[in-house]
């Protein structure tokens, strides 16, 4: 099995790079000295653009989405980003390397997350039916297996493995979150309508690297899909009332919010206008920190505006954050400032 030691996140300009990646993207462009090859590369921690240059272009006439390759390259800056001009290249068998070491993953794993998302439910779900429908559906190895690897959309948000575990359970979240705003809202309908939404996506979205749709996404789409997934389990809910499964299924089939959306309904009671909402929420906020780089404290940079961003069709800003209060200094025992007189009685 071959290693892996040069990780994309670590490539600095000037670097000599000799190291395995996988192919995203490739397309062949003709400059002035002859043809060349357009490259995206990919592991584990991020994406890099690279060029494969005449002559050496010339040895490969297809170079398929998702091949492994190891090359030598050098690293430089050009057009104000980082790009790799490879030296060497040879396509490499997928069974000679763990591919996990090229996908994207979430942090927390997805192991942990499932785990995280079952620990919520049991918590926060009071009602037995709703809470044995939730976990059988979630435990049942295929639909398990399918979610681990599953991310929450092919680019826009949570586009990488076990991103749509850590996006479920942020809306469950933020929907319990309300709850406690709004409690006259049917908490446990809502948590159980948040964990199941987007089901569908473990078997709209392929898993590999491309996260490119399946057919029979492409044809129905993940709503369909995750009532479709439900239903034997619905079917034998013997303990849950029709009226309950019912508007159980109106809020998933209407998260969208919109017809010209994707949604087969508009929301039509609270529950189902929550859930569109911190579906929407979560997915938009991600999408931001994505734009404007996640991680940034209230020491990180500030002022910068974002590349543009289709998906918002706009520019996104990063502000000045204010300030966070210092934590009192301790001297002797007492926090700084703290009268030491005695109080009287």
């Amino acid at each position: 099995m071959q290693t892996k030691k040069y990780f994309v996140q670590d490539i600095r300009a000037g670097q000599q790079v000799e190291d395995l990646f996988m192919v995203i993207r490739a397309r062949q462009a003709q400059a002035r000295n002859g043809p060349y090859w357009q490259l995206t590369l990919q592991d584990g921690t991020g994406e890099i653009q690279a060029r494969l240059w005449n002559p050496l272009s010339r040895q490969f006439q297809d170079i398929p989405a998702e091949q492994l390759v190891r090359i030598r390259a050098s690293s430089q800056v050009f057009g104000e980003q980082l790009q790799l001009n490879i030296e060497e290249m040879q396509f490499i068998n997928q069974g000679e390397v763990d591919p996990g070491l090229f996908l994207p993953v979430s942090n927390p794993a997805p192991e942990e997350l499932h785990q995280n998302l079952l620990s919520f439910l049991q918590r926060n779900i009071f009602y037995p039916p709703w809470k044995k429908l939730v976990k059988k559906i979630l435990t049942r190895e295929e639909i398990k297996e399918a979610l681990l690897k599953a991310p929450a959309a092919k680019s826009i948000h949570h586009a990488y493995m076990g991103g749509l575990l850590e996006h479920t359970l942020s809306v469950c979240h933020i929907c319990n979150k309300i709850c406690d705003l709004y409690p006259d809202l049917d908490r446990d309908i809502l948590i159980s309508a948040a964990a199941l939404h987007d089901l569908g996506k473990a078997r709209e979205i392929l898993p590999g690297a491309s996260r490119d749709y399946s057919s029979q996404g492409k044809l129905l789409g993940h709503i369909f899909l995750g009532l479709d997934m439900m239903d034997p389990f619905l079917d034998k809910a013997k303990d849950l009332d029709p009226d309950l499964i019912m508007h159980l299924k109106h809020i998933i089939i209407s998260h969208h919010g919109e017809l010209e959306f994707g949604s087969p309904k508009r929301p039509k009671t609270r529950e189902a206008f929550v859930l569109h909402f911190a579906d929407n929420l979560d997915a938009k906020i991600k999408t931001l920190d994505q734009a404007l780089g996640e991680g940034l404290d209230s020491e990180g940079s500030s002022g910068f505006w974002s590349n543009y961003q289709r998906s918002l069709e706009r520019y996104v800003f990063q502000p000045a954050r204010t300030p966070k209060p210092e934590p009192a200094r301790v001297q002797g025992g007492k926090k700084e400032g703290q009268c030491l007189l005695p109080l009287k009685e």
